[in-house]
């Protein structure tokens, strides 16, 4: 039965949203390689070996694993059009039971930046986390200073619920973050009761 498992695919009006295939190696590790200075200041410190087939491969199998056990969705972000890895967008730490709830993460490459891929993959994933994956909480933070996170999160229906002191590692310290969350049955602001 293993092998007639169908593969997580989301489609949205510009990209499919996968899984990391090990053909996707040199894209990625030239997307990454040549939007470092751009994406450093806002990611965890990357190992010596960020860049390699080895970590890469690594990330690979993690996907597979995670995805199958139901604890994550990672997915790479395709454009159609001409099969371009754009980035990637993360539902990690999937809590089932009393939480149903995920964490958000992303990362985009900086020639494709500022161009609505994203806001379109984050609707996507959480439609899907809402409608498919029966999650009813997505959580994610950011730097406070990441003004066009923030933007982009509240933008796609994700509320600012408070700030986490020294929340992650970033660029190799401990950093607070803002937190936001976007619930499948939200009634955060409505005034009537029940």
């Amino acid at each position: 039965m293993l092998g007639l498992r169908r593969r997580l695919r989301i489609e949205t009006e510009r990209m499919t949203l996968r899984l990391p295939q090990h053909t996707d190696f040199q894209a990625w590790s030239a997307l990454r390689r040549d939007s470092a200075d751009f994406l450093i200041p806002w990611e965890p410190s990357w190992a010596p070996d960020h860049l390699t087939r080895r970590a890469f491969t690594a990330r690979v199998h993690w996907a597979a694993r995670t995805e199958s056990q139901g604890s994550a969705l990672p997915l790479f972000m395709i454009r159609r059009e001409d099969e371009a890895l754009l980035g990637a967008i993360t539902l990690d730490h999937i809590r089932r039971g009393p939480a149903q709830s995920g964490t958000l993460g992303y990362w985009i490459g900086q020639p494709h930046a500022r161009k609505g891929y994203m806001r379109e993959a984050i609707l996507a994933l959480v439609h899907h986390a809402f409608t498919r994956a029966d999650i009813s909480r997505i959580e994610a933070a950011c730097l406070p200073e990441n003004a066009a996170s923030r933007a982009l999160l509240e933008s796609c229906g994700f509320k600012y619920e408070g700030v986490a002191q020294s929340y992650l590692q970033i660029n190799g310290r401990w950093r607070n973050h803002v937190l936001y969350a976007n619930l499948r049955h939200d009634r955060r602001g409505r005034t009537d009761a029940g």
